[in-house]
Formats: C-alpha cells, structure tokens, sequence
C-alpha cells in the first residue's frame, strides 16, 4: 500500500507523545514513593538542590527528575532563580491525596500493567485467564489509591441522594454490603457518614480482604464494618438494604448469574447500586476508551476468563449491555441515577 507522508507524519507524532506520556507516568510513581511532590508543593519554590536535601535524595536525580516534570507541565521553573514549584492545580493532582483530583494512583495502576506484560502474553497464548490476585501488588495499591478520591467526593454527597430512597434508610439504620470490595475504602466513607448502619465487605481475593480489615481498624469504624472472603455469586448474610458494586461487576465470569445472587440477597425494597465506566456510542478515538479498553486488556477480561466466562462484558460494557444483565437476573426497575465523566451510577431494584 501506498504510505501517506502526512498521515505517517501525524501517526509518528501521536507516537512519540504517547512514548513520552509513558516514560513520565515511571517519574511519577517516583515522585510519589519518595515524598517529591509533596516537598515541592510544601516547600514552595526551590532549587534541585534544597528539594533533595528535604527529601534526602540523590540532587543529581532530583535535577533529572525535576526538569521531567517540567517538560511535562508537571512543575513549573524560573530560570534566573533556578527554582521549580507546583501550581495549586498540580498540587491538587499530584500532592494532596486528600483532593478529589488526586490521581497518582492511576500511574501506580499503570506500572502494574508494564510489569504484568509477560503474564499477559502467556494468557493472550492460553486460555486468557488471569485471576485479581495474580497481578503485581501496584494494581491493588494503584486501585484503591486511584478510587478513593472519586468516591470520597461522590459517594456520599452525590451517588448516595441521587437513589431512591436510599439515604434515609442509611441514616435510620441499614444493611449495606459491598460485593467486590477490594481494601474497603467505599465502605469506610459510608460508616462514617452514616453511624446508625451497619456494612459488611466481600471479596474473593484474600490480600484485600486482610487489608480492608486493617483500613477499618485504623479509621475507627471495625465495630460497625466487617469483610469476609467470599465471591459474588456466593457471598451470604441478612437481607441487605443496599447491595453497592464498585467498577468490579464487567470483571466477574457470570455477571448474570452475580446479579442474580445479589438480588436473592436484597430485602425485598432493596437497591442494587453499581458504578461501571462511561462508554462511547461507537469504537472511536477517545482518551477514556483508550484507558478502560487497555486496562480490560490487562486485568478485566483475563479476571472474568479466569472465573469461566466464555464472552467477557470488558470495562467498556456499556449502558444496555449492562441493563440486559440486570433484566436477565430478574431486576425489574433500572435507571442510570448519576454519573461522573469517567463513571455512571446505575441503580437497579427487584
């Protein structure tokens, strides 16, 4: 075939953007684990030198390191002064875990996905399966660190309200339970908005399990939230009010039959809430389907392969595809009660 100069141009151009975007996203994980950004927001304007004494790094690096970020737009530099500083907006995204926009957790997810290459090439070569607890501990880090900033400036104020009914049987008291809870963090920003309820935890990979416990016991609120081991489709209890499922339900090998499960498991006006990632109409160019349809390269599809599915749903399920699931397992109300850019709320009752 004939090669377009222009296109081939253009191509080579979104090539090297992207390899430099992959390069920075190591510095910073980096920055991250050695406190860097933390000290350059703390600290205010800089020299490579003072940054490395506060953090007790090598300066030769931290020189490196420090004009990466800028290059990137991830700090910023007065050459007379020869100082680096953070914007208030980049300190929010890099510096502040407490802010909404926190996202280095995504650079630790990503990490995770380069240093499970190989195992991916093997499951890509077999049967495709590649259970949770099979992967590099940065995508259980990387997860929670990522998901906590969305649901600690959503959960509560907005995705909570926006359900029917829900948020008075929270603060009268309910039954809450969390399928695929990871290390917990939904569950603790519950309990401690809602003090009269009381929630329970599941998930079938053991290492979150231990550490949701642990994050419990360090928030004060282990009276009220418990976690067990146990899988979607097997996970027991009272009737609960509010079964929640967090972006883990296109991760499961029979969505149908988990959503079943859970719906045995409601009280009979109970809600099902599940959050899964915003999708295009189309397969087309997009900053978000290039990030969900990559990691469901990595880590969703194999999860659900591994536990026998024989057609994944994928990260990029979309909104039918998942009213289906929930029709399919006998819900009979179904509705998108709220959404972020990145994520919808769906709200599903018997």
């Amino acid at each position: 075939m004939a090669v377009n100069k222009k296109e081939l141009e253009a191509f080579m151009d979104r090539w090297a953007a992207d390899q430099a975007a992959t390069m920075h996203a190591a510095t910073v994980v980096v920055g991250d684990q050695l406190g860097l950004y933390r000290a350059l927001a703390r600290g205010g304007p800089q020299t490579f030198r003072e940054l490395a004494e506060a953090t007790d790094c090598q300066p030769r690096l931290v020189r490196e390191w420090l004009n990466a970020q800028v290059a990137s737009g991830y700090a910023e530099y007065d050459a007379q002064a020869q100082q680096y500083w953070l914007t208030p907006e980049q300190a929010a995204c890099l510096a502040d875990p407490s802010s909404p926009t926190y996202v280095v957790g995504g650079a630790l997810v990503s990490s995770s996905t380069h240093k499970d290459t190989q195992r991916v090439v093997e499951a890509f070569t077999s049967d495709g399966g590649i259970g949770w607890g099979e992967h590099h501990h940065d995508l259980f880090a990387g997860t929670e660190r990522f998901f906590e900033p969305v649901y600690r400036a959503n959960l509560v104020e907005r995705w909570i309200p926006a359900l029917d009914g829900v948020e008075e049987k929270l603060k009268s008291g309910a039954r809450v339970a969390d399928v695929g809870c990871g290390h917990g963090a939904s569950l603790i920003l519950l309990a401690r908005a809602f003090p009269a309820s009381t929630f329970v935890g599941f998930d079938y990979h053991e290492g979150s399990v231990e550490a949701a416990r642990e994050a419990a016991l360090q928030a004060g609120v282990d009276g009220r939230v418990s976690f067990q081991v146990a899988g979607a489709d097997s996970f027991g209890g009272e009737p609960y009010d509010l079964v929640c499922v967090f972006n883990a339900l296109h991760e499961w090998g029979d969505p149908v039959g988990a959503a079943g499960h859970i719906r045995s498991r409601l009280a009979p006006d109970g809600t099902w809430m599940f959050t899964e990632p915003c999708t295009d109409d189309q397969l087309v160019e997009s900053v978000r389907a290039r990030t969900f349809f990559s990691v469901s390269t990595f880590v969703c599809t194999p999860s659900a392969l591994s536990q026998g599915a024989e057609d994944a749903l994928g990260a990029q399920a979309g909104e039918t595809t998942l009213r289906q699931v929930a029709e399919e397992a006998g819900f009979t109300r179904f509705r998108r009660a709220a959404e972020t850019p990145a994520f919808m709320v769906l709200e599903a009752r018997p």
